[in-house]
């Protein structure tokens, strides 16, 4: 809204209103509205949740220290979606397809996660929304933004194509081009998305169904709407399944989400994105502004969720991050990086499936169930082996920085 205000004062000669128009500008009063509300606002709602006794209730594991959280207030992640929409709403450019679909997605997303808590709190049903109906809102959402992206004319990327010098008669590539000032507009519709330690980086999903023919362009949306979908429902469960530990889950999202933000504005720079030899994704550089907010929601968030916790965000709170983080990472044509970038999502997900697998194998097999770690999510196994509580979340967080610099890395690897 701001941009828009400062927009029609710049063209008035309005001193300093032409700073709305860096993204850089917007992007830091993002990062400290979000962070003030978060703060300020986050105390009020802790009371008010605490007032009207919406607290978590705690399951008998077994875990140390786990009865101290009883009647800790949840829905928490209030705080969070708050703290992100409204900057995104004051500081970005509501006209660009981008944050549309990631301010649908926090709604949608967030949404799902609060019934879930509704029923768990209000309804005193511990197994809270049917496992179904968040699969089916996420596969919905999955839907929302991939038939976005392969109708909306506004996302597109820029190819690098050969230029010919009219001068020298010679042929340059776009980072000559760009040096003599001519940039060649040849904005495409494209299924292609970022993959590391391959020379162009690039891989198009219509190499899947190449063989296809005239059919293959259609097939190949057809392929990346159903990967869109599974991603998002694959991060999601894995940031909700994470969420078990005092200040772990917002830990782990704000930095995978600094690392989105570091491609949004790379893949959105012509420039840079040309140095670098990356894909530039025009008008994808607002998102920056978007992962501003959510970076200050979620430090402002872990002043009150840090050991002790005095707010849990709930499911409300985790699969929203969750679907953003997927969400985020497919508009900026980086979820094959996920594996990489989000592999404390994934290990303990896949934590939690081989459990489940190797027990009911081993009970049919052998009459008794076996298990290979001691309590699942990976997270409390850690626990189960006498690590303290704020010891497994630094050390989950030091993983994610180093998984964070790593998909840097990759930017450059060949």
């Amino acid at each position: 809204m701001f941009y828009y205000l400062f927009k029609y004062l710049d063209e008035l000669g309005f001193p300093g209103s032409g700073m709305f128009q860096y993204i850089s500008f917007r992007s830091g009063l993002a990062i400290i509205t979000s962070l003030i509300i978060s703060l300020v606002y986050g105390k009020k709602i802790i009371r008010f949740l605490q007032k009207k006794q919406i607290g978590e209730e705690i399951r008998d594991l077994g875990l140390e220290g786990q009865y101290q959280k009883v009647g800790t207030p949840t829905m928490g992640g209030l705080i969070i979606i708050a703290s992100i929409l409204i900057p995104t709403l004051l500081f970005a450019r509501l006209d660009n397809v981008y944050i549309q679909l990631m301010i649908v997605t926090t709604i949608w997303l967030g949404f799902i996660g609060f019934v879930d808590d509704y029923i768990k709190v209000f309804k005193k049903n511990k197994e809270g929304l049917s496992g179904k109906f968040k699969i089916i809102g996420q596969v919905s959402l999955g839907l929302i933004v991939g038939l976005t992206m392969y109708l909306s004319d506004d996302v597109v990327i820029r190819e690098r194509p050969v230029i010919s010098d009219s001068l020298n008669n010679t042929s340059m590539t776009f980072s000559n081009a760009l040096n003599n000032k001519q940039e060649a507009n040849n904005d495409v519709k494209s299924t292609k998305t970022t993959i590391p330690f391959v020379k162009d980086h690039e891989f198009d999903y219509a190499y899947l169904v190449s063989f296809l023919g005239k059919y293959k362009t259609p097939a190949a949306w057809i392929v990346f709407v159903l990967i869109t979908i599974f991603i998002i429902t694959a991060v999601s469960n894995g940031a909700n399944l994470t969420d078990g530990l005092d200040g772990l889950a917002t830990g782990v999202s704000a930095i995978s989400v600094v690392t989105l933000g570091v491609f949004a504005y790379l893949s959105g720079n012509i420039i840079y994105s040309s140095y670098l030899n990356i894909m530039y994704i025009p008008r994808i550089s607002e998102l920056v502004i978007f992962a501003s907010a959510i970076i200050g929601a979620a430090i402002g968030f872990l002043w009150y969720n840090s050991y002790p916790a005095q707010i849990f965000m709930g499911d409300t709170g985790s699969l929203t991050l969750g679907g953003i983080i997927a969400v985020f990472a497919i508009l900026v044509r980086k979820e094959l990086l996920i594996p990489l970038l989000c592999a404390i999502f994934l290990v303990e997900n896949l934590s939690v499936m081989i459990q489940v697998g190797y027990f009911k194998y081993t009970k049919k097999k052998f009459g008794e169930g076996r298990r290979v770690f001691k309590m699942a999510p990976l997270h409390h196994h850690y626990q189960k082996l006498g690590f303290p509580e704020p010891k497994i979340v630094t050390r989950f967080w030091i993983v994610g920085i180093l998984l964070a610099i790593i998909t840097v890395i990759t930017l450059k690897i060949r």
